[in-house]
């Protein structure tokens, strides 16, 4: 029985990348000799074991051969005459395809370190395309790294269209997409996830509704950078210099999608876009089995963000009903993720990525006003039932109408 380093850790150390988590691959063992070692089976399709100590995953050498659809669709072969190199080969990346002995040397039989040293994001073999996975695991890697200077090879590019077009996608699970939407989400360029998305079409069969927003015209003079698509990208970048929280990025991605379907007759206005892209977020959130947290942000961004652009131009009702809109009122810590994608928003235009957006502190000092107002105050008068809360209603009204006189930003 012999064990290796395989993967993500190898792959990482290389690169002096922080390494997050390790794996294991062992060549020549049955399960039942990892069970009499004391290691824990947790694997269903193919043998995977976590250390009695260090709780690491350990995965017997297999080899798989495509027989269904979609990427459980594989007959998994783990016997003990799986070598390392097979094992390795039927990974999707050559970065990903390395080993590492208990000495510290560096196994490598196709080519990983080489591509490490291209920043290139290269497939292992043609059955890379038997795992319809790939398509969002290549474009997170491509996020990951793109700081670093690695994009996608042509060929392997090519491949992840050619899933695309054999309609394998839809037989991927929706939670299995969100897992790997959210993780790219979170990486460093989130944008560049999306863009290789589109370049391969798996936007348009994963994401109709954003990939339509490339190629429509806004007015330049509030977008300079015209396309929407473009404009979106751009607000994600932004979003992602603004906070690791995903449902923030995600808000960012799709607070537009009513711009892809504005009338033809009215480009390049975009009227009630804020309204018409309500729908599409809901949809696109329910196909994706998006969580609740980032639906509702998402709903918010979208239905308001004009709104919150137009803070300081604001009667003390509409600055109320605003904050009512993102639950502040219920959940003060609402208010600031609301408030991080809309300034991204704001920001993520050509040539105004810098622009101020005092927005943000307004609407945070409106939400102090409002919870200043005690109800005790009025219940000491005598007044009590509905009174009571209109008249709570009125005198926040009347605190954020006065605010906006000494306080307003002018909008940018």
């Amino acid at each position: 029985m012999q064990t290796y380093l395989v993967g993500g850790a190898v792959r990482d150390a290389l690169l002096n990348y922080p390494v997050t988590e390790r794996d294991w691959v062992v060549v020549g063992a049955r399960p039942e000799e990892l069970l009499d070692q004391g290691y824990q089976q947790v694997g269903k399709d193919f043998p995977v074991f976590l250390h009695p100590k260090t709780k690491e995953e350990y995965a017997l050498a297999r080899t798989e051969r495509k027989q269904g659809h979609g990427y459980t669709g594989f007959a998994v072969h783990y016997e003990p005459d799986v070598t390392l190199e097979e094992d390795l080969l039927r990974r999707d990346l050559t970065i990903n395809a390395m080993a590492q002995t208990p000495e510290g040397d560096i196994i490598d039989p196709y080519g990983g370190q080489q591509d490490l040293e291209r920043r290139l994001l290269r497939h292992v073999s043609p059955a890379f395309a038997e795992d319809p996975l790939r398509v969002l695991r290549v474009a997170r890697f491509a996020a990951r790294y793109a700081h670093l200077g690695f994009t996608v090879a042509g060929k392997t590019l090519e491949l992840m269209s050619d899933i695309v077009q054999a309609d394998e996608l839809p037989h991927l699970p929706a939670e299995r997409i969100w897992v790997e939407t959210d993780r790219a989400l979170g990486e460093r360029d989130p944008d560049v996830f999306i863009q290789v998305l589109r370049n391969c079409g798996a936007l348009a069969a994963l994401m109709p509704e954003v990939d339509a927003l490339f190629g429509v015209p806004q007015r330049a003079e509030y977008h300079p950078e015209i396309d929407t698509g473009i404009h979106t990208l751009m607000v994600l970048q932004q979003a992602a210099l603004l906070s690791a929280d995903t449902a923030v990025r995600f808000a960012a991605l799709v607070h537009d999608l009513g711009k892809g379907i504005t009338p033809r007759e009215e480009l390049p206005r975009h009227i009630a876009h804020e309204h018409r892209g309500v729908p599409l977020v809901k949809d696109l959130c329910q196909r994706l089995k998006v969580p609740n947290r980032h639906r509702n942000l998402a709903l918010s961004v979208c239905e308001y963000h004009l709104l919150c652009h137009q803070a300081g131009e604001l009667r003390g009702k509409t600055v109320l009903k605003l904050l009512r809109a993102t639950g502040a009122l219920r959940q003060d810590e609402l208010l600031e993720p609301f408030l991080l994608a809309c300034e991204a928003d704001a920001r993520g235009r050509l040539g105004l990525e810098q622009r101020p957006y005092p927005q943000a502190g307004y609407l945070r000092r409106a939400l102090t006003v409002v919870r200043d107002v005690s109800a005790e105050t009025f219940r000491e008068q005598g007044i009590s039932g509905k009174a009571l809360g209109e008249a709570i209603h009125a005198e926040q009204v009347q605190r954020l109408d006065a605010l906006r006189k000494t306080e307003a930003p002018a909008r940018g």
